[in-house]
């Protein structure tokens, strides 16, 4: 198992990126939560299967229609800091 935890900067609060971020989790078959930031980021924290992590960090680079990334920054991880399924906070 592999973990990592992104932070996305840009237009990425109010477009359904948690939401999204959390479809695309799922779907990926990885654990993790999606949250807001103070600041205007959404951080997203996942572990799962190191292929999928790369599949999420690729998709988190676009994110949903309405969203905008600027950047993305992918951090180390440990796998027993994502707790079962997949949240939104």
């Amino acid at each position: 198992m592999s973990a990592a935890r992104f932070i996305v900067s840009g237009k990425v609060q109010g477009v359904f990126f948690r939401a999204s971020a959390r479809e695309e989790g799922l779907r990926l078959g990885l654990r993790g939560c999606a949250k807001n930031l103070a600041d205007g980021r959404v951080e997203v924290i996942a572990a799962g299967d190191a292929a999928a992590l790369e599949d999420l960090a690729a998709w988190l680079r676009q994110g949903p229609p309405m969203a905008r990334v600027d950047d993305l920054e992918r951090l180390p991880a440990r796998d027993e800091e994502v707790a079962a399924g997949f949240t939104t906070a």
